[in-house]
């Protein structure tokens, strides 16, 4: 079984743009401008990115903001803070849920 992720799509990402080039120019236009410094550091974006790469489980993104991240001055303590801040926050969003749960326990009158 070939893998489902390949390797050589992430390089060949500015491809996509081969069916709809206008909405792809406008999509990396509005993508580089957010990664731009501004209230936050290029590092800072980096990190985030990388930590909602996480959370979105994207295998692209986390090699691509693996390598941003350390090219914008991040090391590996920091990286994996902000991978840990984001497990937190996805774990915490899962446990909330369990407040539906004891509602209906609640109200089942168990």
């Amino acid at each position: 079984m070939s893998d489902y992720y390949k390797a050589e799509h992430l390089p060949n990402f500015p491809n996509i743009g081969e069916g709809q080039k206008a909405l792809a120019d406008k999509f990396f236009a509005y993508y580089g401008a957010v990664f731009e410094d501004g209230a936050l550091t290029g590092r800072e974006k980096a990190l985030i990115a990388l930590a909602v790469a996480h959370t979105v489980q994207c295998p692209y993104c986390i090699e691509a903001y693996s390598k941003e991240s350390l090219e914008k001055g991040a090391d590996l303590e920091q990286m994996t803070e902000a991978v840990h801040v984001a497990v937190a926050i996805r774990g915490g969003s899962s446990l909330v849920h369990g407040l539906q749960m004891l509602d209906h326990v609640h109200k089942a009158g168990m």
